[in-house]
């Protein structure tokens, strides 16, 4: 199966030796995602501002491989505080309102770049 790697000037270069995502088939696997804009720079200073960068990069790279987020399966999200689980569920639900992918979200001691939240995605058409 032909494997294409995902780059979209939309959202971060990745910051190590991965690519944005992968596409196989009818398959995208997106690398972890942190509040990061176009240009390297860490976006938002509270997880609200940093969940919306977040999935506003997850969003870019999946329109970059023409996909869309109906075709999201499974999320996987990590946190800096548990605490703001309920407020990046806020979020998370304005990009993924009626779609509903399969998820987990656990609490992290450190994420790159010392960013509140990450979110990584399986998508299929």
């Amino acid at each position: 199966m032909k494997r294409e790697i995902i780059k979209t000037d939309l959202a971060p270069s990745a910051v190590g030796p991965y690519s944005q995502a992968i596409k196989i088939g009818n398959m995208l696997f997106i690398s972890g995602q942190i509040p990061l804009d176009n240009l390297g720079n860490i976006v938002g200073g509270n997880v609200e501002d940093q969940a919306h960068q977040v999935l506003t990069n997850l969003k870019a790279i999946i329109i970059a491989a023409n996909f869309n987020l109906e075709n999201v399966v499974k999320c996987t999200c990590f946190l800096k505080n548990m605490d703001d689980f309920v407020i990046f569920n806020a979020v998370y639900s304005e990009y993924f309102n009626n779609i509903l992918p399969a998820r987990e979200c656990v609490e992290v001691s450190k994420l790159p770049k010392d960013v509140l939240v990450e979110v990584s995605a399986i998508c299929i058409q």
